[in-house]
């Protein structure tokens, strides 16, 4: 069989610095490649998330957006925050809209952009949130290996989703949070009761810079995140519902200073009575490799 090329790009996402955030393989034609090809390119980068677009008619596109389609080093996801992101931020490099919509398998996610700081910035809307159940502090200290004391039993801890479930936990002291030593293993049978792709949001309102609503750290099975906008959006809808974060009012989540790739990821939602809607996340994007892969 002949040999196929595929060009990919690699992008730092949820910041303005190269070397920082989240990084993100993009392959701008995956036109040709399996399901297998797709998942074994994903482990081969070894990043948190690798997307694959599939260009369509334009008249398709403009109708039903850009597919995409998202894998980790272990499966495929039907959303995630950076890679939809930074898959909008490469795709607007090409094009003067001022909306990308990238055609995912949660559905529709389009993506604003604008100029912030002279650098092009990019605002996704995720779907309205979905809010779960609500935590014993009690239990989810015991996960975590810490005293009960250590959480901020003034903010519930809730379960919520705008395309994957993350369990927000608050902390009440940043250096508690810093200094958590806790294993994915610790974690992993608690969550598994509350179904496939289901991780904790570890938050404190104590935060490094002035300038944050809140930090963040979110330990997984392949180590931990540098920035998770999937979950940032799933923190917004919490703090907007429970008074962290006023409604319509931009936040700051600060994240992966612990890994030494420190992220700004920017929020905001709006509470409309009960509801919570217009849920937003948002942030720079940085290019860093353009490569191809022969195979």
């Amino acid at each position: 069989m002949a040999l196929r090329t595929f060009a990919f790009v690699q992008l730092d996402v949820f910041t303005n610095r190269p070397l920082e955030g989240n990084q993100l393989a993009v392959f701008p034609d995956a036109r040709g490649l399996s399901d297998e090809e797709m998942q074994k390119l994903a482990r081969e980068t070894n990043l948190s998330e690798t997307t694959f677009i599939f260009p369509r008619d334009k008249a398709i596109e403009q109708r039903e957006g850009t597919k995409v389609r998202i894998f980790t080093v272990n499966e495929e996801l039907p959303f995630a925050g950076h890679p939809t992101l930074g898959t909008a931020w490469y795709l607007r490099q090409n094009s003067l809209a001022g909306e990308i919509v990238l055609d995912l398998k949660v559905g529709k996610v389009p993506v604003r952009f604008d100029h912030r700081d002279n650098r092009l910035f990019g605002e996704m809307r995720q779907v309205d949130p979905e809010f779960g159940p609500s935590h014993p502090h009690a239990d989810v200290a015991k996960v975590l290996g810490i005293p009960v004391s250590e959480l901020d039993e003034s903010l519930p801890i809730q379960t919520v989703s705008t395309g994957m479930w993350f369990t927000m936990v608050p902390f009440r002291s940043l250096a508690t949070l810093q200094n958590l030593k806790v294993s994915w293993h610790q974690m992993a049978a608690y969550l598994r009761g509350l179904g496939g792709n289901s991780f904790f949001y570890l938050v404190s309102r104590e935060t490094v810079s002035p300038d944050a609503t809140l930090h963040a750290r979110m330990i997984f099975y392949n180590g931990e995140d540098p920035a998770t906008g999937s979950a940032a959006g799933c923190c917004a809808a919490w703090a907007v519902r429970h008074g962290v974060l006023p409604s319509g009012q931009q936040g700051l989540i600060e994240q992966g200073i612990e890994t030494r790739r420190p992220s700004s990821i920017y929020i905001r939602a709006e509470k409309r009575g009960d509801a919570v809607t217009n849920v937003r996340v948002g942030g720079h994007v940085v290019q860093l490799i353009n490569g191809t892969v022969t195979m």
